[in-house]
């Protein structure tokens, strides 16, 4: 396939930002069912609980009309972007700080760091707006792949850390629950590498190839959280769904994959480097 830099230099930029842009207002868009659904545990005991749904619902409808212009030749509005980059940044930051408060601040144990609200959760909202402060700041910049080859590192490390806590709270029932733990770790650690100035092609593929895995990881995961709600205790599959294994948080692998997978492309393009074969 043939690389849209080939088109002419100032197409390049347009490209990737659209491409971009499609992920991240999807991902924005897709965190209002994921919020819904995990504060809908406790039936959204907290007003403030339904900031980050309203948000995403908003910020996802503000930055749509400049995406499917963009398709006809139009520009993105800058200012919209840093407006619902920034906010999405402190969206996630304020949210990580009541996740934390929830039990972590007041015992000050593992058992509290385990049982608590997801601590990494909120924290997707503070990589999404990166990405849009990216896409409107340094989509001219060369380096452009590797910022968001380092994004989704930051992503991988946060999935990590989020089946580390996740799958202790029932010890690790099965053993497959740690190989989600374990591929999350291993993608981070090349992802990191990958995003370094001295990254070469072997290197690039090799990732790439991991980015595969974990689309395959994550999509047996949320076919294993699938299978345990439908076959959960309660007569309700609403519940068995909200009280259950969450199923959409093996997607995250799929979804970091993805993004991991257009950062490696764009590195590969702009060093005349081939990340896949």
């Amino acid at each position: 396939m043939t690389h849209p830099k080939t088109a002419g230099a100032q197409d390049v930029p347009a490209f990737r930002q659209r491409m971009l842009e499609c992920f991240a207002i999807g991902n924005l868009a897709f965190l209002a069912v994921d919020i819904y659904l995990a504060h809908a545990y406790n039936d959204f005991a907290l007003k403030s609980e339904w900031i980050p749904f309203v948000f995403s619902i908003l910020g996802s409808i503000a930055l749509l009309p400049q995406l499917l212009r963009s398709f006809r030749g139009g520009s993105f509005s800058r200012r919209m972007g840093i407006a619902v980059g920034s906010l999405s940044i402190l969206v996630g930051f304020v949210g990580f700080l009541f996740h934390l408060e929830s039990q972590f601040l007041i015992l000050g144990n593992v058992m509290s760091l385990v049982y608590s609200a997801p601590l990494a959760a909120p924290l997707a909202y503070c990589g999404i707006g990166m990405l849009l402060l990216l896409n409107r700041l340094e989509v001219e910049n060369q380096d452009w792949g590797a910022w968001v080859v380092f994004l989704a590192a930051g992503g991988f490390f946060g999935n990590f850390a989020l089946t580390l806590l996740d799958h202790a709270q029932n010890g690790f029932a099965h053993e497959s629950e740690w190989l989600a733990v374990g591929s999350s770790a291993f993608a981070w650690s090349f992802l990191i590498v990958a995003s370094t100035p001295w990254a070469n092609a072997t290197l690039l593929k090799a990732t790439a190839w991991i980015m595969a895995l974990q689309i395959i990881v994550g999509t047996l995961g949320a076919f294993l959280h699938f299978r345990a709600n439908a076959n959960g205790v309660s007569e309700s599959i609403w519940d068995n769904f909200v009280y259950g294994a969450p199923f959409f948080a093996p997607l995250l692998m799929c979804d970091m994959a993805i993004l991991g997978l257009l950062g490696l492309y764009d590195r590969g393009a702009n060093k005349n480097l081939t990340p896949t074969s």
